[in-house]
């Protein structure tokens, strides 16, 4: 059996009883990385040998998760933090158990763009996951596009480092729309910056950009109403 098990995004108090369970009763923990999954296993006093399945090497792990799996071993996949296959490694894997027809669930848990979602103030009936966008500009731009007259909310996530450039080609594309940026969530220092996609690429000309960030960005069908 395969459990998909969500972890905590930032306060390891959103760690769930049956996460939990089931990382204790399982065989094998397949971690994205070994070294944070062991300091979260650490935590809950759970001891479990784990597989590594990381981005650069989880074509290779692949036929030895299979294998163990086919063999009737209980396997646990965790990414470093949130749902795995959410903009993390899982779906190669989630794809070849079940064309095997190997039994698998999930420990539904944590997820940022929810999250940032239901405190965005945005249209939360029907919205886009859009996930980390290209790091080039003209690329990025191109991405953007394609969602330029959906009415839905859509969400992104973005890297301390490119945000100010997200802010700025966001713009360009989609015009001053509503937009919210979300750093840090659960943790200590969460924050939620609400304003225009001016308004927040100006803020981060001056703010200190530091942190996990989730941006989301009104549709075009509301950005007409509002206009």
């Amino acid at each position: 059996m395969l459990y998909l098990v969500s972890t905590p995004i930032g306060n390891l108090g959103d760690m769930s009883f049956r996460a939990v369970e089931i990382l204790k009763e399982v065989d094998y923990v397949v971690s994205e990385d070994t070294r944070k999954t062991g300091m979260l296993l650490k935590h809950f006093d759970i001891k479990k040998p784990q597989i590594s399945f990381r981005e650069d090497n989880e074509k290779r792990a692949l036929p030895r998760v299979v294998a163990l799996l086919q063999e009737g071993k209980n396997i646990a996949m965790v990414t470093d933090a949130g749902t795995p296959s959410v903009s993390d490694p899982g779906f190669l894997l989630v794809r070849d158990v079940v064309e095997a027809e190997i039994p698998m669930t999930a420990i539904p848990g944590p997820t940022a763009l929810i999250m940032a979602l239901v405190l965005s103030g945005l249209a939360v009936h029907s919205f886009t996951f859009r996930g980390f966008p290209p790091r080039k500009s003209g690329q990025r731009r191109r991405f953007f596009e394609v969602d330029l007259e959906s009415p839905h909310t859509l969400i992104f996530y973005e890297s301390p480092h490119r945000l100010l450039a997200f802010l700025q080609d966001a713009l360009a594309v989609y015009g001053d729309r509503k937009a919210v940026v979300a750093n840090d969530l659960t943790k200590k220092f969460e924050t939620i910056y609400r304003g225009t996609l001016a308004e927040l690429a100006a803020r981060f000309e001056e703010e200190k950009i530091l942190g996990e960030y989730c941006v989301v960005i009104e549709g075009s069908e509301a950005a007409k109403v509002k206009s």
